[in-house]
This record gives C-alpha cells, sequence and structure tokens, in this order.
C-alpha cells in the first residue's frame, strides 16, 4: 500500500515521543521519498546521521534524496564514500552509475553497473541497464554504454560514440573560441549550401591547446552537442597495440567509425601522445602510426566529409609540425584560463542545481584570478564539502553563500602556475613562425 500523508503525520507524532529512534526516522524518510517529498526526506536522512554518523543505510537514503532533487554532486560525495567500503551495497553501485551516466561518465558508469550486476543479476532488467545497453534482452540501441550503429544489419557497436547533452549554453565563457569553433565546425553544417557554393567543404580540423584543466575536452563535447553530431573521445590506450600493424588499423577504423555515422566530432585528448615531431622518434613503428594519421587526415583514401576533427594539448610544441598544415590542423586556438566576466559564468554553471543564497558571483570572479575551470569546480566541491559537514552535525542543511565560496576559493592554488612558465619559455625562444603569440599576449595582459 502507498504511503500517504496521514500515516506519515502520525509516525511523525511517534517521533516526537522517541526522537533519537533512528528506525522510525529512516522509515518516515522512506515515505516521503515515495510520496516525491525529496526535500523532507533528505532534512530526516540528515537529522538521523547525527544521531548514528556510521549508518550506512541512512547515507544511502540521503544519496538518494539528493540525486531526485537534482543534486549529483552531493549525491556523489556520500555515494564514493559508500562504494569504496569492502563490500559496497548493490543499490549504492547502482545508484552511483547512474549518477556517472547522467554526468557523462559512461565507460565509468558501465564499469560500475557490472559490479552490481554480480551482487544482483535481476538488475538487467531495470530501466538503468536497459540505458546502459546491458539488460537481458539486448533490445536497446545501445550496446554496453555505446549507441549501436545506425543501419547496421549485423547489430554491432560503435566503440566510444556518444550523443552528448550538453550544448554552448553549458561552456562559461570562452565566446571567442565558440565563435571560431562555429565558423569552422558549425556554420558549414548549417549553411551546407553557401559553403559550397564558395567550394568550402564540410569538415577540417581544430587543435585545442593551453593548461589543463580549462575546458578542452567539455568544450569539444559541447560542439558536438551544439550539433547535435555523435562524438568520439580518443585516448592513447584507444589506438596503441603491442602487435606490429594494430595501431594503424585502430586509427582507421576509429575515422572509419566517424565517417559512417557523420556528422561526427572525432576528438584526439593529449593528441601529442599520438603525433609528437618524428625526429624525436628512434622506432620505426612510431613513425609509422604518425604516417597513418596524416594519411587519414588528408581523406587521400576515404571522404573526411562531415567529419569533424578536435584535438587536444596541453604540449603544442611536441606537435609534430606536419599536423599543422592547411587540410589537417590548420586552426590552432590557445584556451586560456577564464577571465573574470568567465569565471562568473562557470561558478553559475558548477553552482546550477546546487542549494544557494544570494550569491554574489561577480565577487567570487575577481577574488579567483588565474584558476582554471577545473580549479573552480574545486573551489564549489570545498564549499560543498564544508556545508554536508555542518548539516551533518546540525541536522539542518544551509544553503552556499558568497562567504562560504570566498573561503574555499582560498585554499585553492592556480594549477596552471608551472604550465605558463614552461610555455613562456618555448614562446619566447621558439616562435618563429608566431604560433604561441597568443601566449604571449595574454601573459602581456596580466
Amino acid at each position: 500500500m502507498l504511503p500517504n500523508a496521514d500515516q506519515i503525520q502520525a509516525l511523525r507524532e511517534a517521533l516526537k515521543v522517541s526522537p533519537d529512534n533512528v528506525p522510525l526516522r529512516q522509515h518516515i524518510a522512506e515515505m516521503l521519498l515515495g510520496l516525491g517529498e525529496s526535500a523532507e526526506a533528505e532534512k530526516e536522512f540528515a537529522i538521523a546521521l547525527t544521531h548514528d554518523p556510521n549508518d550506512n543505510k541512512t547515507k544511502l537514503g540521503l544519496a538518494r534524496a539528493y540525486e531526485q532533487q537534482g543534486k549529483n554532486s552531493q549525491a556523489l560525495i556520500l555515494l564514493e564514500e559508500l562504494i569504496k567500503q569492502e563490500n559496497p551495497d548493490t543499490a549504492a553501485l547502482s545508484l552511483h552509475s547512474r549518477l556517472l551516466m547522467r554526468a557523462g561518465q559512461v565507460d565509468q558508469a558501465v564499469q560500475q553497473f557490472r559490479q552490481a550486476l554480480e551482487k544482483d543479476s535481476d538488475l538487467q532488467n531495470s530501466d538503468l541497464a536497459q540505458q546502459l545497453g546491458m539488460d537481458a534482452d539486448k533490445t536497446s540501441d545501445v550496446v554496453d554504454g555505446r549507441v549501436r550503429a545506425g543501419g547496421s544489419e549485423s547489430g554491432e557497436s560503435i566503440s566510444g560514440l556518444e550523443r552528448p547533452s550538453i550544448t554552448f549554453e553549458d561552456v562559461g565563457g570562452m565566446e571567442e573560441l565558440k565563435e571560431e569553433i562555429r565558423l569552422k565546425i558549425i556554420y558549414p553544417l548549417t549553411n551546407a549550401e553557401l559553403y559550397k557554393a564558395y567550394g568550402k567543404s564540410i569538415g577540417g580540423g581544430i587543435l585545442l591547446y593551453g593548461p589543463p584543466g580549462c575546458g578542452k575536452t567539455h568544450l569539444a563535447r559541447a560542439t558536438a552537442g551544439e550539433i547535435r553530431a555523435g562524438f568520439i573521445p580518443v585516448g592513447i590506450n584507444d589506438v596503441l597495440d603491442m602487435w606490429l600493424g594494430n595501431s594503424e588499423r585502430n586509427l582507421h577504423d576509429l575515422f572509419e567509425q566517424a565517417r559512417k555515422n557523420s556528422p561526427c566530432v572525432l576528438f584526439f585528448d593529449e593528441v601529442d601522445a599520438l603525433a609528437s615531431k618524428r625526429t624525436d622518434m628512434r622506432q620505426a613503428t612510431a613513425r609509422q602510426i604518425i604516417n597513418q594519421f596524416l594519411a587519414e587526415l588528408d581523406g587521400v583514401q576515404y571522404s573526411n566529409e562531415g567529419v569533424l576533427i578536435l584535438a587536444a594539448t596541453n604540449a603544442p610544441w611536441h606537435l609534430d609540425s606536419a599536423f599543422r598544415r592547411p587540410g589537417r590542423f590548420d586552426r590552432i586556438l590557445f584556451v586560456h584560463p577564464p577571465d573574470a566576466p568567465a569565471r562568473a559564468a562557470v561558478l553559475r554553471l558548477l553552482c546550477k542545481g546546487k542549494p544557494v543564497q544570494d550569491v554574489d558571483f561577480e565577487q567570487i570572479a575577481k577574488k579567483t584570478d588565474k584558476l582554471s575551470g577545473a580549479d573552480l569546480k574545486a573551489v564549489v566541491d570545498m564549499a560543498v564539502e564544508q556545508k554536508l559537514q555542518e548539516a551533518m552535525k546540525t541536522g539542518v542543511p544551509k544553503p552556499l553563500t558568497t562567504k562560504d565560496l570566498l573561503k574555499a576559493a582560498k585554499r585553492v592554488r592556480p594549477s596552471t602556475r608551472e604550465w605558463f612558465g614552461t610555455a613562456k619559455n618555448y614562446a619566447i625562444h621558439a616562435n618563429q613562425d608566431g604560433t604561441y603569440d597568443d601566449i604571449l599576449d595574454y601573459l602581456n595582459q596580466r
């Protein structure tokens, strides 16, 4: 029988007589969740934790209440604590998997859900199993977190193909970079006839470089979401293989997947690991991979029409110069740490869905100079953790304030300093073609 308000009120009257009764408070909280009253359930679970801070059942209930309200960061903090234990609860593993999938971390979500399936095979019939393509009937358009290849009679899955839901609206700042990407990638798709009239093909490559944590990967994924294109992230492990010739074959297969699913964004993270200077290499096999990479970019044997190639690196000076020729990565964009307006925009996005009270994002932005996007995320996470600790003690969750975020900001040091120290040397002493002028311009403005 479904719970109702009268039953909950009766139990709350009983709780007044025995306020330290943790099982009763848990029961009330569970009933509230069943009625969709997740905010009220959160309060009851939080109070229960003040009486028994080590109760895993209460922590899981609080995580579920957070998840129902879209407070994913708070839920993840609790769940990460629960799944690290020796014998994690199946429900904790399953909920953690759902939140990872929601955050776009599909591979981790699949791995986590496999652990839950080992404990409870009945989960194969759940909605989450179907969303991840791990359901018993295998009727989903997804296989192990990957979208099936469209029109494939064999039903084989496309490894790594994603359909990002984020767009440029989810990227704080970076307006000049967004416009460059629109000009190179988005406008040719939305104005195909106009571009063809001028003999411009739909496709091409952009190299994003800059210090770590400034949003290069996030921007690439948002580019795919902006045009509702497929997105294939490529890491070094997706290409390199110990067997002779396999690495080149893996690279070709990735380009083929993108061609078959165009429009598609093919994103190479840390591309310098696959495209280093050939003069620095001792093994011929490594040079063969680069030659294959260049051939795929040129589209000599296969058309790259509709294949949009983005790459990111923290060390562009290690990249073979052949990759910067026209038709390959012919647009090189510097992704610097966000300026004050961009920091305010990033902070607003990071605090979206979290309880806040009259936060002055502009003031915080002024106090977080030189911080990267990743550093700003650390600021918000620290402030949230502090609020959670206070809520555990008092049983009363309170919203984030400007003071909380400023306090957390004082504990975070810019992670970009070391990178700029190295980059400055290259910009001064190895900048014959002006590639790194943007770095010097940025440093001169500081």
